[in-house]
This record gives C-alpha cells, structure tokens and sequence, in this order.
C-alpha cells in the first residue's frame, strides 16, 4: 500500500514535500480546526523543514511533535530537538505546538506518554526516514524490544529502545503510534537508500512493517542525491 513519488534532486523534493505537508495541514485545519505533524531527524529534512517553516499557515492550530530521539541534551548536536527547534519551529512556523521527547519525558516515561498521548490524533502525516540498515524511527533491527515496537496492538504509543547498532539511548513512536495517522511518508535520498527501501520486505527490515500494512496509506519521497 504504498506508492512512489521521484523528483530530480533534494531542492525539487524539498520544496515539494514542503509544499504537500503544507497543503495537507491546512486541509485537516479547516476540516477539523487543529492539525499535527511527527517528523524525524537527521540531515534529510533539513533543507524540506526550512521551506515548511516559512509556509502560510494558521500554525496556532498545529501540534509538532517528534518520531524519535536520543536520549542526550536538548542542546547537543545529536538532538533531534535542537534541529527542529532551529530549522522547522521558525519563522511563520514559531506559533506551532511543540511537544519534545526529551523535554517532555525529562522526568519520566509517564510522563512523557501523558505529553504525547496529548497530541492530536490521528495525526495529519507522520514524515519517516530510514537508515541505511533499514531501520526507521528508532526501531533498529538487533534492539532487544523490536517486537514490542512493532507491535501493532501494543498500546503504548511511546517507549524507550536501546538500538544496540548506534550510540544512545532512543525514545521513539511505536508501530501503534505511527499508524494512527492519516497518512505516512518516508522521506530518503540517494540510490543506496532506495535499493535497501525496495528489498525492506524480502530482508525483513524494520521499516517493511509500515510498508507491509494496509490501514493506512504510505507514500516514499525520493531523489537521487
């Protein structure tokens, strides 16, 4: 249940992803008077998040939110915070709603489960990138808990995983969580990453359990370089 969209290089993908998730959270404003957004880190949506976050929009009526994060400090360069609070809550795109896991759960995994079951839901789109291993969010393939996040009937929405593979701690969605959207995209570059995105199933990658469902529709944004 999944289609591809192509585009000739990062810049055209950019702004047409920005454009598209702008266009789809006003749709559920108007519709339903709020809209939310669970976007991931990393160095893909750096360029897409800053076109998102000048965008006209009634960004008062618009939960951000995270699909996953390291458990280090708000201010080092591995948050995925601190890259959503410097290129994506800016601009237009500062009056939004923040929910940060590591702010959020600073304290506990309760509350932090409080924070994010306070979000919007379904969300409007959850945006997903994907690792080279074929991990994505924080579902990394030798993680002890991986059956609990992939877990479609689990019922938490969030939980903590150590990726084993990659240094830190993680919060991250469950499976669960990220299919209560109305729509997922996974959002990669380059042709190694496409090669590893088009075996995910025959490989058995974490990332083939949100491309083998069919509750909710995935489409995969890609450019080459």
């Amino acid at each position: 249940m999944s289609e591809w969209r192509r585009y000739g290089n990062t810049a055209s993908l950019d702004e047409a992803l920005a454009q598209y998730l702008a266009a789809r959270l006003a749709t559920d404003i108007k519709r339903y008077k709020k809209a939310s957004l669970a976007v991931s880190g990393g160095s893909t949506p750096t360029g897409m998040f800053e076109l998102l976050s000048d965008r006209e929009l009634e960004w008062e009526k618009v939960w951000l939110s995270l699909v996953d994060e390291r458990c280090v400090a708000v201010d080092s360069p591995d948050s995925n915070e601190r890259l959503v609070r410097d290129r994506l809550l800016r601009k237009r795109a500062a009056a939004a709603h923040f929910t940060g896991m590591a702010t959020s759960g600073a304290s506990s995994m309760p509350e932090l489960r409080r924070a994010i079951g306070a979000i919007p839901k379904p969300f409007s789109a959850v945006v997903l990138g994907m690792g080279g291993d074929g991990h994505t969010a924080s579902w990394f393939p030798r993680a002890e808990n991986l059956r609990e996040l992939l877990d479609p009937e689990n019922p938490a929405e969030v939980a903590a995983t150590d990726p084993v593979t990659a240094p830190h701690r993680r919060l991250t969605l469950t499976l669960a969580a990220v299919l209560h959207s109305r729509e997922i995209i996974i959002h990669i570059t380059g042709d190694a990453k496409k090669a590893v995105l088009e075996s995910a199933l025959e490989n058995h990658h974490p990332v083939a359990a949100v491309l083998d469902q069919q509750s909710v529709p995935v489409t995969i944004w890609w450019a080459p370089t």
